[in-house]
């Protein structure tokens, strides 16, 4: 019997306290405890769909950091490689909004375990021992200098063993400036086969200022194609993909997404969809890519998994996504389910 595929993710992650019933921070009495980060809902969500998911980090010997990973393992994450110590877990706060009033998220991670890790704290020939990808974020380099050093050491270390690599923008303009991000990420991207990022992310990533793209999703398709190409002559990445999205307002948004090689531009199908919580879905997108590439997939039907994986996970609370392999491929050939399942 052949051995799922390995995927190694690096990263944080957080406690999340969420607003209930869309309250704001200033209305709320209490909040919903989840935990979540970029790479560690791809470490789960590849779990869920069989494949052998492993999640590196560095958590505080405490019960926060012990949740954390009792989360991790619930869905059958490998954590042997996360490290213990530090004095404190990083914290994030959401705030769904809802129809005209965004959703809000607050940082308080500084100084976290992760944020203090230090790069020979990981074996890293240990680490990828079988692994068949790697995945990091731009939110790890962004964390801290540490933790900058961490993902490019694991990036190397993975590309000299012929391990496909995937790197997701994930650009937070809360975190660092454009400037910073594109300085910082042009030194990992020659380490990466397969780049994620939104037209945004792409864009800071080039080094144009963050908000002179962060505009209520209206998607210019041509100048994100052009630059893409331009990406992939200067670093050779096998693949670039992401997601497209139409912010309709707060609650409603039509996603598709795409794929290239660099040749040919691979367009998806677009959803339509009434959000429940849209953290995670493009970790989500990430995921369903992975599991469709590493599977023997087609471009265009990883990307379609991906994107169906995506607008899933807009129907969960919290970082998570829930859905099975089946859902999404019922979502790719049957449409939107409405028909309670018996």
């Amino acid at each position: 019997m052949q051995m799922a595929k390995r995927v190694v993710t690096l990263g944080e992650i957080m406690l999340r306290l969420s607003t209930p019933d869309h309250k704001r921070i200033l209305q709320s009495e209490s909040f919903d405890v989840n935990y979540g980060g970029g790479e560690a809902n791809v470490a789960i969500a590849v779990c869920n769909y069989g494949l052998n998911g492993v999640f590196v980090s560095k958590l505080p010997e405490n019960p926060i950091g012990q949740a954390a990973i009792n989360h991790l393992r619930k869905f059958g994450v490998d954590t042997s490689f996360v490290k213990r110590g530090g004095e404190r877990m990083g914290v994030y706060y959401v705030e769904s909004g809802a129809s005209i009033r965004s959703s809000q998220v607050v940082y308080d991670r500084k100084d976290s375990s992760f944020a203090q890790a230090k790069v020979e704290e990981f074996d890293f020939d240990k680490v990828f021992e079988g692994a068949d990808w790697f995945h990091v974020s731009g939110i790890t380099p962004a964390i801290s200098s540490q933790a900058a050093r961490i993902a490019e050491l694991a990036l190397q270390k993975a590309k000299a063993k012929g391990i496909t690599t995937s790197f997701d923008l994930n650009i937070r303009k809360k975190m660092w400036n454009a400037a910073q991000a594109s300085e910082s990420i042009s030194n990992l991207w020659k380490y990466v086969d397969v780049a994620i990022g939104l037209e945004k992310d792409v864009f800071a990533a080039l080094g144009y200022p963050l908000n002179d793209f962060d505009y209520a999703g209206k998607s210019n398709l041509k100048m994100f194609e052009a630059s893409i190409h331009q990406l992939q002559s200067a670093y050779g990445f096998k693949y670039v993909a992401s997601t497209l999205r139409m912010n309709q307002s707060a609650s409603y948004n039509e996603l598709a997404g795409f794929i290239s090689d660099g040749k040919q531009f691979h367009l998806t199908k677009k959803y339509d969809i009434h959000i429940v919580d849209r953290v995670g879905s493009g970790d989500s997108f990430a995921s369903g890519l992975i599991y469709g590439l590493i599977s023997g997939k087609s471009m265009q039907d990883a990307a379609e998994f991906g994107v169906a994986a995506s607008a899933l996970k807009h129907t969960f609370p919290g970082d998570t996504n829930y859905a099975t392999i089946q859902e999404i491929e019922n979502l790719i050939h049957a449409g939107v389910g409405a028909n309670v399942q018996r």
